[in-house]
């Protein structure tokens, strides 16, 4: 019987989603899509083991896809409140970097720090999630298929007794 694909996708995407959006962690993306990987192999672990027989590749692959694909509406989700929260920090690390740039435009200098720019960092994420997050959750489906994938069980035939 196979199993549901829904759950491994929601708890491998709860996981690209989660980590990628909060601030200093999400830095595990700049090491080879980590925390993309890691959903992945997550979602075909959670898929093995809700099934008896082995997961197969390409179930591994499509449930890393679709924790991709669910991890970025959850990055979505997870960084606007995060953009909020930390608005004001970023604001004044815009400031004293434009500060100490000279050549820098005014109209920049207004942008850097406000709302839209805000909105248009979570939109870009937003889309550069969805579309590494398809690319690399699916490998780390298949990754995590061929760790977990569980071994068929021979019974060994009894030798007759001696």
């Amino acid at each position: 019987m196979k199993a549901s694909f829904v759950q491994p996708a929601l708890i491998g995407g709860l996981v690209v989603g989660v980590l990628s959006a909060l601030p200093l962690i999400s830095g595990g993306n700049l090491c080879c899509c980590m925390w993309l990987i890691t959903g992945g192999v997550v979602a075909a672990y959670v898929l093995q083991q809700h099934q008896s027989t082995p997961v197969t590749a390409g179930d591994g692959a499509l449930a890393g896809f679709l924790a991709g694909i669910a991890g970025a509406f959850v990055y979505l989700v997870v960084s606007i409140p995060v953009g909020f929260l930390l608005a004001p920090f970023e604001q004044r690390v815009y400031e004293r970097l434009l500060d100490s740039m000279q050549n820098v435009p005014p109209q920049l200098r207004g942008y850097a720090g406000s709302p839209i720019a805000l909105g248009v960092r979570t939109v870009l994420g937003f889309i550069v999630m969805l579309f590494l997050g398809a690319i690399f959750s699916t490998l780390g489906g298949l990754l995590g298929a061929s760790i977990f994938a569980k071994k068929n069980e021979r019974v060994m035939p009894s030798d007759g007794g001696s």
